[in-house]
Parts: structure tokens; sequence; C-alpha cells
């Protein structure tokens, strides 16, 4: 394939002169770009990067041009990630619209949606978060109640959302309100507006680890242009069906972290020490490691696949459910594996007889619980594979 070598030795160049060297290094948490209006960059380095990669259409490579998107082929996305990867190179942005408004725009929206939005997605210029759980309507989410009602060429929406990630640093939502109050999944609708609106109100919610992703969101008199509501009236449950498919691979990916520095098995021998051949000295500890690893590649590989049929617009729901359930127990046991191998130095939350990466981890374990739960619960996503993989009954 003389034109994917070309696109090779191209990307490579590209790569090696405008990646800087300071984001071939591993990230940490304080230097995640998520872009937005209030944007800041601890280092100026990730400013230029996702400048340089958005300018490139890049950060979204398999987006079409016209919308600021990289217009690359399957095989060339898959030539510029194995690129990234051989340099090190660190996400150029971190986004909700990267990751599932933007697929499901470029589906169902109109012209004039993908055009106002996509390329602001692309640049990081807007920051989303996503409204669709609500305290009555998690498990459930076509429980949902908060209401939109018509006023004009306005929607006047109330409601409450929960678990809102981020919603405290976001520009704008994309949410599911209820249109029609006499059904249950045809009466919903999908709307985009700015966080900023009045009657807009935002209430971070304290987690166990300590940090505040999730939030409340509540709606009070909310006026929305009704040209920002996507695709048809109370037909939002098809869009949602979609985004979700997104989130759940999103969140899959999970499944395939891996310590950026150090392999598992090195940052073992740290707490466990090594025999006279260099091999960790815990042989129980080296099976789980070697084990874990295998499922994990394993894992990797269908993730890799089932990543690229989603792009494609192939695959179905069904899929992502899979990757979502197993990518969150494989998050969960690599969290308990870091914990167990680090002995009393896994359950430190502050103090000077803990460094800043042992505190890390902590709060990562706690924090992989909630993988289970957020994106439809474990349990919800066995349900969509014994229903439309087994073919079993719901009843």
């Amino acid at each position: 394939m003389p034109d994917v070598d070309q696109f090779r030795a191209d990307t490579r160049a590209w790569l090696e002169g405008n990646c800087p060297a300071s984001m071939r290094s591993p990230i940490t948490a304080e230097e995640v770009v998520w872009g937005g209006r209030n944007a800041t960059f601890s280092n100026p380095d990730s400013k230029l990067w996702l400048d340089r990669m958005a300018a490139k259409g890049w950060t979204a490579p398999m987006w079409p041009a016209q919308y600021g998107g990289g217009g690359l082929s399957m095989a060339e996305n898959a030539v510029l990630e194995s690129e990234l990867r051989r340099i090190k190179a660190r996400p150029a942005l971190n986004s909700f619209g990267l990751w599932m408004l933007g697929p499901v725009l470029l589906e169902f929206a109109n012209e004039a949606q993908k055009l106002e939005h996509l390329p602001k997605i692309v640049r990081g210029e807007i920051r989303w978060c996503q409204g669709y759980s609500e305290p009555g309507a998690g498990s459930d989410l076509a429980g949902l109640q908060t209401k939109a009602v018509p006023d004009g060429d306005e929607y006047v929406i109330n409601g409450q959302k929960v678990w809102t990630s981020y919603a405290d640093q976001c520009d704008w939502i994309f949410c599911l309100v209820r249109t029609d109050t006499t059904v249950k999944h045809n009466g919903i609708s999908f709307i985009l507006f700015d966080m900023q609106s009045p009657g807009v109100t935002v209430k971070p919610i304290q987690l166990i680890s300590g940090e505040s992703p999730f939030c409340e969101t509540f709606f009070d008199d909310v006026r929305v242009p009704a040209r920002n509501q996507v695709g048809e009236l109370n037909k939002g449950w098809t869009i949602a069906k979609r985004l979700l498919q997104h989130e759940r691979t999103n969140i899959g990916d999970f499944g395939t972290a891996q310590s950026p520095q150090t392999p598992m098995h090195e940052q073992a021998k740290k707490y466990l020490g090594e025999d006279a051949s260099g091999r960790l000295d815990d042989s129980a500890m080296r099976r789980e490691i070697a084990k874990y690893q295998v499922r994990q590649k394993a894992y990797g590989l269908t993730y890799a696949r089932v990543g690229q049929e989603l792009k494609a617009g192939l695959g179905d729901g069904a899929a992502s459910s899979i990757l979502k359930a197993v990518g969150a127990e494989l998050n969960k046991h690599r969290s308990e594996m870091m914990i167990d191998m680090m002995g009393t130095q896994g359950i430190g939350w502050q103090g000077d007889g803990f460094d800043a990466w042992e505190i890390m981890q902590t709060r990562g374990w706690l924090r992989s619980k909630a993988n289970s739960i957020e994106g439809g619960t474990t349990e919800i996503n066995k349900n969509v594979v014994a229903k439309n993989v087994l073919g079993l009954p719901t009843k």
C-alpha cells in the first residue's frame, strides 16, 4: 500500500517537527487538556500541541474536513494512531464533544448545527457536558422527567440532572428532555444549550476519592432556541442510544489503561522486591500480573476493532455494552492489584508517609468503583448482551 506508506512517512515527519518534547512525556492530571472558553494550560506546550493538531484536524482525524476534521480513512487513522504511540505523544485534547457528541451530530444534526458546533469541538473552543441521568432516572434513563415546553420559537426547560460530569467547568450541555408526557421512550428529545443560560444552577458532588467531577444540575425556566433541537421532535431516544454506544466504548477504554511511566511488574518490584534473576520476588503476584496483561492485551485488540467499526458507522450497541462491562471490571482489577502490591503504602490518603503517586493510586482505586455504574451499570449492559447477543427472553 504505497499511499499508506507515504502517509506514514509524511505523518512521522510532521509529528517529529511539531510535537513538543514535553508532550512526549507521561501526563499528569494537572496537564490534561479539556479545552473550553476558560481553558487553562499549566504547560504552554499543551496549547501549542492542541493548536497544531487542531489545525491539521487531527483531534478528530476521521471527521470530514468541511467540519474541521482530518478527513482520514480508517487506514490513515490507524497509521496516525500508531505514530502517536511510537513517540508516546499525549492526547492533544480530551473532550466529551469528541468522544460522544460529535459522532451523533455527524449522524443526526442538520447542516447548520454541524457547521456551528463541530469545528469548535475540533479546536477545543467549547467544552461539553452530558445531561442524561436524573435522581429518578439512572438505570431506567427513559424515565427522565426534565421537561421542555414549547413557547414560540423557544423551549422552556425545567428539571434536574445528576452525575453531570464536569458541569461546573463546561460551556454547553447536550441534554435529554421530555417533550411528550403521554409516552415514555417516544416522548424524549435531544437538545443543546449554553450552560451560562439564565436558570442553570450547578452544584458539585463530593466523592469518596476527594474529587468532585460529578455535579447536580438544575434547570429553572431555562429558555433555549427551538433550533437547538437535534433530530426530530420526540425522537431523541434514538440519538440517546447511539450516543451511549460511543460513551460506553470510551469508558471501556479504562480496560486498556496502563501506567505510562513504568510497567506494572516493575512498579511491583519497588514494594515486593526481586529475586536473584531480576524477576518480581512474589510468584503469586507474578501470575496475577501475567494473567491481567494477557486479558488486557486481548481486550485492547477487541477495543481497537470495535472502535474502528463505530467510527465507520458499523456495529451495534451490544459490542459497546460488552466493552463497557468488561473494561470496567478490568480497570477495577488493575486498581486492586496496585493496592495489593503496595501493601500499607496503598492505603494512604495524605501526609508525609506517602508520595504523590501512592496517593493517586489510592484515590484512583476508590474512583474505579464508579466504572461499573457510569455510562450504564454493569447489570444493564449485561441485560443488553443477554437480549441482543444471546437472544435470551426478557421475562
